[in-house]
């Protein structure tokens, strides 16, 4: 695969949220549900997918970064120590390029494949017969696309779900941590079957968050408004405070004003790095229907106010 940098256009030195922004531009574009027709949009929307899951992630990206990794994720080869010489019984100089050819997942048409068309030239990758009488790889499988809604709560308690492929097949898949609404997730092997000897191709699971009555997402964080009696507001207090695990108690301080809000540590979605984001709670004050002593006291507070 190409540099995952380039393929999502962002510079080796951008922000999360840049390649973010970059990924999911792309895979809204060239997503197979919005091009159904279209072979090369399918392959872009694979090509950016595999790009995401490198520099997407802070551990790949500084392995990829340090050159500890490939564009593909993979471990890259230490070297070529001791190579010279012709090509007898599949290793040479130390390195084997039986091993090599095997690639990915065992399957011919991996690192191997690559190798040998640097030496022999396009006729070994396009299937032409190169030193020795090469053969065309196997032909691997094709993916399939599929969306997964889930709730937020389903998020926040990391529980696996079942999805339903193309074709009938069900499996069960765990939610990863730090993941947004319209983020793709690619599940390798789990496509079609490949040709004899191939692998089969990948699942492409695209998750769609649905909204929820009460909160609002705002990256791994959460925003709720809470009802407060204005007695509450006024005098302070414990209130309750809704979270996606429950209702908690907060103490809220005396002449709280509506549409203050304050942040509960911990209370949000999981990020990627295995903590939590937090839950802002704004406040709404609430009036009581009739309260002839309230409608007394602002009557003279606003009289007070007009002297």
């Amino acid at each position: 695969m190409r540099n995952p940098y380039e393929v999502l256009g962002v510079p080796k030195g951008a922000s999360e949220a840049d390649i973010k922004k970059a990924y999911r531009k792309l895979a809204k574009a060239y997503h197979p549900d919005r091009n159904k027709d279209d072979a090369r949009a399918k392959d872009r929307f694979s090509e950016a997918n595999a790009a995401y899951e490198v520099v997407g992630d802070a551990e790949k990206r500084k392995q990829f970064d340090r050159g500890e990794i490939d564009a593909d994720g993979k471990p890259r080869a230490s070297g070529f120590e001791g190579f010279s010489g012709g090509f007898g019984g599949g290793r040479t100089g130390g390195f084997d390029f039986n091993s090599a050819a095997r690639g990915r997942g065992g399957a011919a048409g991996g690192v191997g494949e690559d190798i040998f068309s640097h030496l022999f030239g396009e006729a070994f990758r396009a299937g032409g017969a190169g030193p020795g009488g090469g053969q065309r790889a196997p032909s691997r499988g094709e993916d399939v696309a599929a969306e997964l809604s889930v709730t937020l709560e389903q998020i926040g308690s990391e529980e696996k779900l079942r999805v339903g492929l193309p074709g009938g097949r069900e499996f069960d898949v765990m939610i990863p941590k730090g993941v947004v609404d319209g983020q793709t997730i690619r599940l390798r092997g789990l496509g079609q079957p490949g040709g004899p000897r191939a692998e089969p191709g990948d699942a492409l699971l695209t998750i769609r968050v649905l909204p929820h009555a009460r909160f609002t997402v705002e990256g791994a964080d959460l925003r709720a408004s809470v009802d407060v009696p204005l007695e509450d507001a006024v005098l302070g207090g414990a209130i309750r405070v809704p979270t996606l695990t429950g209702a908690v108690e907060m103490r809220m301080p005396p002449m709280t004003s509506s549409g203050r809000t304050f942040r509960l540590r911990g209370k949000g979605l999981p990020k990627k790095d295995g903590t939590r984001g937090d839950l802002f709670a704004v406040t709404a004050i609430q009036l009581p229907a009739d309260d002839a002593g309230l409608t007394e006291f602002a009557q003279a507070r606003r009289s007070a106010r007009a002297e």
